[in-house]
């Protein structure tokens, strides 16, 4: 298949977030793109944007004339769409290339120099910073996350280099051609796809096998390749680690090199090991360490994880899409980490009145962690309310003597009223739309104390 030839690209699944960013590089390309999503979203409108026909209801009748051209058109879905999806169906039935995401991703990059970054978790931070950095040759970035520093999910430049996201579910990874890899993790993941671990080890396996140049891989992993770490021998190791004025600074040894002194935003080890891993992939490229240490001082993060509102010396307030009891600790630990004499308030919408009632024990304890709390009513998404369970019910439970409901209209009063130098909203409700709204009111009061 030569995309050359292709005048139309059609997307079953358009506004998931791989999807997407594939559908922003055919638009972006001069492609007449078009397609189907369950629900509307900030994705899709942005897509609208650039010229593409979405449509929310799944009928034969709504795929664009253009678009039923057999040799004109491509179609990619996700394997998230039903087996009896109709326009899916439809396309399979009438001779339409039909490909899924992975396949496709794998056509676009087998022509470039691919750099790929696999692993069970961290792919999407430590890809979007990789992104960030190969800016400086021009690579083209396909990412799982809306990247800060560009508001999307791809980062286009020319097609000569590509930084991709290596997806181990449904063993998407292994339809890529990387030149240079990493592997950031290996934890059991997607065991419904693998039946146990070792298969998904073994998956992995397979992929560090298609890589034609450098494999990265974090230190301890079970395969053959440079080592990364933070304060362990490793090819590539993270050491001196500060922070200084909520920002990390450390040192970074390669295997030929140092690099002193590098300043990094992103709050929790963990992204410092991120970091590394997109370092030793931009060195084995051949950037300079110069400009590595350049560009990784400018990296703003991935939207709604941990990302800054405002940030001064004197407030701050961050979102983040959190909505477990499990990532809500993580983002405390990376408050206190980097904020450690500051008095922290959390806002917290609840997702879901099953989550709720599920981990009510648990949305306690990690809610007690905060200086003060501030609880929205629970966003129901798709479902109808449960007796007995509402945000009062968890506020009961939480264990911190400043802690009060609060509605949106009143949200930023609330704020205001509180003495916390640091705010953090949290969920995955409408609170990610909302944090907009506070952060306007409260750099208006901000501008006006100045």
């Amino acid at each position: 298949m030569n995309l050359n030839n292709i005048h139309n690209v059609y997307f079953v699944g358009i506004g998931g977030i791989g999807m997407s960013a594939i559908a922003r590089y055919f638009a972006s390309n001069g492609k007449k793109v078009a397609g189907y999503d369950k629900t509307a979203s900030q994705i899709t409108l942005d897509l609208e944007g650039l010229g593409a026909e979405i449509h929310f209801e799944d009928a034969v009748k709504n795929i664009p004339i253009s678009f039923l051209n057999t040799e004109k058109t491509l179609v990619v879905y996700t394997p998230a769409v039903s087996k009896n999806h109709a326009e899916l169906s439809y396309f399979l039935e009438n001779g339409f290339t039909v490909l899924k995401r992975a396949e496709i991703l794998g056509k676009i990059t087998e022509t470039t120099f691919c750099l790929a970054v696999a692993g069970t978790h961290g792919k999407t931070t430590t890809s979007a910073i990789l992104g960030h950095i190969m800016q400086e040759v021009n690579a083209t970035a396909f990412l799982g996350g809306i990247a800060e520093n560009y508001d999307s999910n791809l980062i286009l430049g020319a097609d000569k280099v590509s930084v991709v996201e290596a997806d181990e579910f449904d063993r998407s990874f292994l339809k890529l051609s990387p030149n240079i890899a990493c592997v950031t993790s290996m934890d059991a993941d997607h065991l419904d796809i693998y039946g146990d671990a070792e298969a998904l080890n073994e998956s992995f396996v397979e992929f560090a096998n298609k890589v034609s140049g450098t494999l990265i891989v974090a230190k301890g992993l079970p395969l053959k390749g440079l080592t990364y770490a933070i304060n362990e021998v490793a090819d590539y190791v993270a050491s001196n680690l500060k922070i200084e004025s909520g920002k990390y600074v450390f040192d970074v040894k390669t295997p030929s090199s140092e690099i002193k002194n590098i300043e990094f935003h992103l709050p929790g080890q963990h992204n410092v090991t991120n970091a590394l891993a997109a370092i030793a992939m931009a060195d084995v490229y051949g950037v300079s360490l110069d400009i590595i240490k350049k560009r990784l001082s400018t990296f703003k993060g991935v939207k709604r994880r941990f990302s800054y509102k405002i940030k001064t010396n004197d407030f701050v307030l961050i979102d983040d899409y959190a909505h477990h009891p499990t990532a809500i600790n993580a983002v405390e630990s990376s408050v206190r980490e980097m904020y450690p004499n500051e008095k922290v308030l959390v806002v917290f919408q609840p997702h879901l009145f099953s989550r709720t009632k599920d981990f009510i024990e648990d949305f306690a304890v990690a809610l007690s962690k905060f200086d003060e709390v501030l609880l929205l009513d629970i966003y129901p998404a798709r479902e109808e309310p449960i007796v007995g369970v509402d945000s009062k019910w968890l506020l009961d439970k939480i264990d911190c003597k400043n802690k009060k409901l609060s509605k949106k209209n009143k949200l930023v009063k609330d704020i205001k009223n509180s003495l916390a130098s640091v705010v953090v909203m949290l969920g995955a409700g409408d609170v990610g739309l909302l944090v907009n709204e506070v952060r306007d009111e409260l750099l208006k009061t901000i501008e006006n104390e100045v």
